[in-house]
């Protein structure tokens, strides 16, 4: 490998503070941006806020397991890599949990060249694979807005949304973080623009807020809107 680091992210949980410091200090010399954590609580936190292309989990965490966090995650998230590391006698209980879809699962205690192994092969994974999740876009909380289907998700169940809620949204969607104009988006869902319609699409973003995390929609004043995630 050369000295350029992976543009990933990887997130490293183990509560073992001088395993964990040792580790990440050796990952932060192949990765630009690594995350710790000492428990599944805080590691969740960490995954919504920075979202991690690469998870490194031991699987025996104080309060929650490393299997429960994961699980959490793959009710939604199927494309982040996950990397297990477990003890000789934890590895028939991290055998039966087929849906965690790991990279692989390490033993321990592991060698740095095991390591280094296994997150080649998740990064190899990242560049060569497309996975279902890659088309949900997490929105907050457990929100996600699918965009193939044109659904929206919470709480593994589909909010109702209207034809029009849907084509706003699909729109918005389209473009993260860019300010769609008012006339645009009336132009889009409507197809010709007059007064009325200012008053509609108002109504519109009203009643799509409510069935959103708060924040979601955001209005630029003068503009029009746009999506913060």
């Amino acid at each position: 490998m050369n000295d350029e680091k992976y543009k990933y992210s990887i997130l490293y949980v183990e509560d073992d503070e001088a395993v964990r410091s040792n580790y990440v200090a050796y990952l932060s010399r192949f990765f630009e941006e690594v995350y710790e954590a000492a428990d599944a609580e805080s590691a969740y936190e960490i995954y919504k806020e920075k979202k991690p292309d690469i998870l490194v989990v031991d699987i025996i965490l104080p309060g929650r397991s490393g299997i429960d966090f994961l699980r959490d995650i793959r009710e939604y998230d199927h494309s982040t890599r996950a990397i297990m590391l477990t003890a000789l006698s934890d590895v028939e209980t991290l055998v039966s949990a087929s849906e965690l879809k790991l990279t692989k699962y390490l033993i321990k205690p592991i060698s740095r060249d095991e390591l280094k192994e296994a997150f080649e092969m998740a990064v190899d994974e990242i560049v060569n694979y497309t996975t279902y999740s890659n088309r949900l876009i997490h929105i907050k909380e457990s929100c996600y807005w699918d965009q193939d289907k044109e659904k929206l998700i919470y709480h593994d169940k589909e909010i109702f949304l209207t034809r029009k809620e849907r084509e706003l949204l699909s729109l918005l969607f389209s473009n993260i973080h860019r300010v769609f104009k008012s006339e645009e988006i009336i132009f889009e869902l409507w197809y010709d623009f007059d007064n009325s319609k200012i008053s509609s699409l108002k109504t519109l973003v009203k009643t799509l807020r409510k069935k959103l995390p708060e924040g979601t929609i955001k209005n630029v004043f003068g503009i029009g809107y746009t999506i913060e995630l």
